[in-house]
């Protein structure tokens, strides 16, 4: 099967570099196509947590909120206080419906007093914050700006940056940014990624400039073996980075989805799914975000979400993503998981391609 090609999914400004350097595999997100691996998915692995890796993540789209009213809105939106956000400063916000449900869990950037950029996760944002801030009657105006993030990561993304930016970048911390231009190439330079091996995001702000941005860093990165990459599947499962959609369904909220320490129900002002929260909180969950330890040979990811059961055959679940992971030699796997089975060390059977495999619960991130 091909990916058609066609104005419904649209291509970043660094896809034609990303696929000139190797890549081989393409998804859509956010409507735009997300470059997942070369050819040697072992190699890509090697790069991103040995050297460093560039990828094309173009595809996280930005909401960006401006005028006046910009943060009261984002406070309203998010089930994280976002009260003391400043300029310069980037926080990890979930965002719920009014019944509490997981609908993105977008990074947001205040990059000027009166404009804050939300980074989203894969579902349409921009829709959703425009319709909330119609009926609050908000003094801002809401679009998606030419902003697109190419990532540097590894363990020699910040030399490989600091070559091209200078030696500050050195003293930027985690989910820090800074506003520039360099070389005519207007864009923010911010301590992130989406792995745990360290790097930065470029949000370019020009699309025009893509191509020039990536040869810049690509250069800078040679003498320290970078090689494109993507988003790592079995990177980002060993350290548990959550992805919206694949590790939640359509019903997870925050607490169930492991992310409950970034919601701050204590706050005095009201968000949106506030009290579907609250209530969730009093009753308890019914079921959690759980890592899976699986027995056996190597697995392949699986292609979609598969059953999760008790060793006497009754429902325990759902298992949502499975990889093999090469720093634990170990399969690894996040499921939902339904109380009382969620308790750690908890034995479960895992659906497999080959068959059902014995799995042991284990909380979240992985401690192997």
């Amino acid at each position: 099967m091909q990916l058609a090609q066609g104005p419904r999914v649209r291509f970043s400004p660094f896809y034609r570099r990303a696929e000139a350097a190797g890549i081989q595999t393409a998804t859509v997100y956010n409507r735009m196509v997300l470059p997942v691996a070369t050819d040697d998915p072992a190699a890509d692995y090697e790069a991103l947590t040995q050297r460093v890796a560039l990828w094309d993540v173009g595809c996280e789209r930005q909401v960006q909120i401006q005028g006046p009213d910009a943060l009261k809105l984002c406070q309203y939106l998010s089930a994280r206080d976002l009260s003391q956000l400043k300029v310069g400063i980037a926080k990890y916000v979930p965002l719920c419906d009014h019944q509490g449900r997981l609908i993105n869990d977008p990074v947001a950037l205040r990059v000027d007093d009166d404009t804050i950029w939300f980074s989203i996760a894969d579902s349409d944002m921009l829709l959703w914050i425009r319709a909330i801030s119609g009926e609050r009657g908000d003094d801002v105006e809401i679009t998606e700006p030419d902003v697109s993030p190419l990532a540097v990561q590894g363990p020699s993304a910040t030399d490989t940056v600091a070559h091209v930016f200078g030696d500050w970048i050195r003293e930027l911390k985690f989910f820090h940014f800074r506003r520039l231009t360099h070389e005519d190439i207007p864009l923010v330079v911010c301590r992130s990624g989406w792995s745990k091996q360290g790097g930065f995001e470029l949000f370019l702000e020009d699309g025009n400039k893509g191509e020039q941005l990536w040869d810049l860093i690509w250069a800078a990165g040679e003498p320290y073996g970078i090689r494109v990459g993507a988003p790592n599947y079995a990177e980002r499962i060993e350290n548990f980075l959550l992805s919206w959609g694949s590790d939640t369904d359509e019903e997870s909220d925050p607490f169930e989805a492991a992310i409950g320490n970034y919601v701050d129900l204590g706050v005095e002002h009201d968000f949106v799914g506030k009290e579907a929260l609250l209530a969730k909180r009093s009753l308890g969950p019914t079921r959690e975000l759980k890592g899976l330890i699986i027995e056996g040979a190597p697995l392949e990811p699986n292609p979609e979400p598969t059953g999760l059961r008790n060793p006497n055959g009754t429902h325990a679940g759902q298992t949502r993503v499975i990889a093999h992971s090469p720093r634990f030699n170990q399969n690894l796997g996040l499921a939902i998981v339904e109380v009382p089975y969620n308790l750690p060390g908890s034995k479960l059977q895992v659906e497999t391609a080959d068959g059902w495999r014995p799995a042991t619960v284990t909380d979240l991130p992985f401690d192997l």
